[in-house]
């Protein structure tokens, strides 16, 4: 079988001639060794060895947005179809720090003045949230305010055709999103999410709603100009335990991922959930909202299942 077949079997239950080898990002997210951005990191050369395995020998799974360069940048990362509007609204800083790229990001709005500061290390690819943008149900009832069209984006697949016709039968694209939950979730500190949203319930729905009304119709959209294709879906981990407990999964997963869900299989496509921790008691949930797989499966002490245990439930 080549890679893409033997990718797309596994997705639909058939078998298969080996097991799928994918290591993840390494071969999933962009990875440029070439790009001379001094915080590029994949330009070391200790990196080349593994950059290269990945692209000879593994299943490449390339992860992609329709929406942002890197599927993994903030869902409310600014965009041409917006920025005019959103300007009103939203200032940006960036600026270098003791060798680290700053960027700080002003809200105003409703008489309020918001601030979220981000931090990235020059040899790590992770951006670092030091401040985050809500820390009040204020502050959530003033962010409601913004208009829907602040978040207007522009939808483009033809990048994931692109590169799904450069990888022929080496692998295949996963188009890579936030659920409404993720999106909502990142504005905030983990403290200040799981109170708001283990006691203001109704509140945070409200903001639930309005990532929503960006994130659903992209979705279906998406679902219509690049139909049957494996999805990946990130966020639903905000509502496992230890954060909240397992009825609020049902609150704020099921009611917005589902939706999500089900799009992406009228389009003949897979959704596959991305849910760190413990999973035993959301399980069931899953299975109940559709969805075609889940990852990671982590045993004890990351997480409180093994692969055994989910294959025999």
């Amino acid at each position: 079988m080549t890679s893409r077949e033997r990718l797309m079997a596994t997705v639909e239950g058939r078998a298969v001639d080996r097991p799928a080898v994918s290591f993840y990002e390494v071969g999933g997210l962009k990875m440029d060794p070439s790009d001379p951005d001094p915080f590029n990191i994949y330009r070391d050369p200790s990196w080349q060895p593994l950059l290269a395995l990945a692209e000879e020998r593994t299943d490449l799974i390339r992860m992609r947005s329709p929406v942002r360069a890197q599927s993994h940048q903030a869902w409310d990362s600014p965009q041409a179809a917006s920025e005019e509007l959103r300007s009103e609204f939203f200032a940006v800083e960036r600026y270098l720090d003791r060798g680290c790229r700053v960027t700080r990001t002003t809200l105003t709005i409703a008489g309020r003045v918001m601030t979220a500061l981000t931090r990235r290390d020059r040899d790590v690819d992770t951006i670092w949230t030091t401040e985050h943008l809500l820390k009040s149900p204020a502050d959530v009832e003033a962010y409601l305010q913004l208009p829907d069209d602040v978040f207007a984006e522009t939808i483009d697949v033809s990048p994931l055709v692109e590169e799904e016709r450069h990888l022929g039968e080496r692998g295949i694209v996963m188009v890579d999103t936030e659920d409404p939950l993720c999106a909502a979730a990142t504005l905030f500190g983990m403290e200040d999410f799981t109170i708001l949203a283990m006691t203001q319930q109704d509140l945070f729905h409200r903001l639930l709603e309005k990532c929503a009304r960006v994130i659903h119709p992209r979705t279906e959209q998406v679902t219509r100009q690049f139909p049957g294709r494996l999805w990946r879906i990130y966020g639903p981990e905000f509502a496992t335990q230890p954060y909240l407990p397992p009825h609020l999964f049902d609150e704020y997963v099921i009611r917005y991922t589902g939706p999500m869900i089900e799009a992406i299989h009228r389009s003949g496509g897979f959704a596959r959930i991305h849910i760190h921790g413990r999973i035993r008691n959301i399980l069931d949930s899953v299975v109940r909202m559709g969805a075609d797989a889940i990852d990671p499966i982590e045993p004890p002490p990351q997480g409180d299942v093994d692969l055994a245990f989910v294959r025999t439930e």
